[in-house]
C-alpha cells in the first residue's frame, strides 16, 4: 500500500511539474506575443493618417475609431492590457492623433496619454494689415471660422476688447493650434503676445524718446515696419521719426497716406494724393496717425523704443530695399536726383551728389 501510495504521489508530481512547464511556457509565449503587439507597427494607412478622440469618448469607442482609421493589429484585450500597464486607461486625452506608418501601439497610447496632438501652423506676418491678417486666417485649415460674417469692431468685442481699433494690435509670428480651435482663438493669442511684445518694449526704451505711451510706440513701429526694407535700418528708420517728432516737423511718410487712402490705393501714390488731407496724411497733419497702419514685429517694437542717434532727417530708397540717409534737405534732394529720378552726376555715386550738395 505504502508503494503504491508513493508510485502515486511521483505520478502526481510529474503531473504538475509537466502542467506547470506547460503554464510556463505558454505564459513565455503569450508574454511575447504582447511585447511583439505593443512594439510592432500598427498603422498602415498613408502618412496624413491620423484618428480623433473626441469628448466623452470610452476606450472602446476609441479602439473603434482606430479600426476605422486603418489601425488593425492585435486583439482589443490586448491594447486594454497594454493601456493598462502604461496607466493610459481612462487618462486618454481629447485630440487628433497622427497615425504614420511603423507607429507602435505602444508609442500611439503614449501619444493618447501625452495629449500629444497634430499641431498645425499658421503664420502672421510683419507689416500685414488687419484686413490680410483676417484673410490668411480665413484660409487656414482646419482652423475653424468664428468670425466669418463679423466685421472688424465684432471681432475686436468677442475678443473682450470693444471699442478697441484692431490695426497692429497682434503680433506677427507663427502661431500653432489644434483640430477644434477657432480664428478666436488665435488671435486671443496673437493680441496677448503683441500687449506683452509692447509692455516689454515700453518697459525697456530710451529716456530720451519723444513718445507719451506705449500706444504711440506702437503707431511709430507700425510706421517703421512699413518704411524698412533692410532689417539693421529699422533703427536709423526710427531715428529719423523721433527726431522729426522731436523738432515739429511733418513724418511725410508715404505707408501712413497709403493706409489712409484705403481701397482707392491702385499701387501710385500722386501728388493729389500727397495733399488730400485724411486722418492718416502725415504731409498734412503733423505727429503720429490716430492708430497704427500695420502689425510691427519685435524688432520694430525696439526700434521705436530705442531709435539710432544721429542727425539724420530724411531718407530715399535706394531701390534695393536700403536707404540713404541725409542730415538737410539739400543732401535728400541730391539723394532724391541720383536713385529716384536716375540724374546722378556723370561718374559720381549718392554720397558724393551729398557732398556736393554739403559743399554748396
Amino acid at each position: 500500500m505504502a508503494g503504491g501510495r508513493r508510485s502515486a504521489l511521483r505520478w502526481g508530481l510529474g503531473v504538475s511539474c509537466v502542467l506547470l512547464l506547460v503554464a510556463a511556457a505558454l505564459a513565455g509565449w503569450g508574454w511575447l506575443h504582447f511585447q511583439r503587439f505593443a512594439d510592432a507597427p500598427a498603422a498602415s494607412g498613408d502618412a496624413g493618417a491620423s484618428v480623433r478622440i473626441e469628448r466623452g469618448d470610452g476606450f472602446a469607442t476609441v479602439l473603434g475609431r482606430l479600426r476605422e482609421a486603418g489601425v488593425d493589429a492585435g486583439h482589443d484585450l490586448e491594447w486594454r492590457l497594454l493601456a493598462r500597464r502604461m496607466d493610459a486607461a481612462g487618462r486618454l486625452k481629447v485630440g487628433e492623433y497622427a497615425l504614420e506608418p511603423g507607429l507602435t501601439p505602444r508609442e500611439l497610447l503614449q501619444r493618447m496619454r501625452d495629449g500629444r496632438v497634430v499641431q498645425y501652423r499658421v503664420t502672421l506676418v510683419e507689416g500685414w494689415n488687419f484686413r490680410q491678417l483676417r484673410a490668411a486666417l480665413a484660409a487656414a485649415e482646419p482652423l475653424g471660422h468664428e468670425t466669418r460674417g463679423m466685421d472688424d469692431a465684432a471681432v475686436m468685442a468677442a475678443l473682450g476688447r470693444p471699442g478697441q481699433h484692431p490695426e497692429g494690435r497682434f503680433l506677427p509670428e507663427t502661431y500653432l493650434y489644434q483640430r477644434g480651435d477657432t480664428d478666436l482663438d488665435v488671435l486671443g493669442r496673437a493680441h496677448a503676445a503683441m500687449e506683452q511684445a509692447l509692455a516689454e518694449a515700453w518697459a525697456g526704451r530710451a529716456q530720451d524718446v519723444p513718445l507719451k505711451s506705449p500706444d504711440e510706440a506702437l503707431v511709430l513701429a507700425s510706421i517703421v515696419e512699413k518704411e524698412t526694407g533692410q532689417a539693421r535700418e529699422r533703427p536709423q528708420i526710427a531715428g529719423v521719426f523721433a527726431r522729426r517728432l522731436q523738432k515739429g516737423m511733418l513724418l511725410q511718410t508715404d505707408p501712413t497716406v497709403i493706409y489712409g487712402m484705403g481701397s482707392g490705393y491702385d499701387g501710385n501714390i500722386r501728388k493729389r494724393d500727397l495733399t488730400t488731407d485724411t486722418p492718416y496724411n502725415t504731409y498734412t497733419r503733423p505727429g503720429l496717425p490716430p492708430t497704427p497702419i500695420a502689425m510691427p514685429g519685435r524688432a520694430a517694437l525696439q526700434a521705436a523704443v530705442n531709435p539710432a542717434p544721429g542727425d539724420a532727417l530724411y531718407f530715399v530708397s535706394r531701390n534695393d530695399g536700403s536707404h540713404i540717409f541725409s542730415a538737410t534737405y539739400a543732401e535728400h534732394s541730391a539723394a532724391v536726383d541720383c536713385y529716384q529720378r536716375r540724374r546722378c552726376p556723370a561718374g559720381s555715386t549718392a554720397g558724393e551728389a551729398q557732398d556736393g550738395a554739403r559743399q554748396r
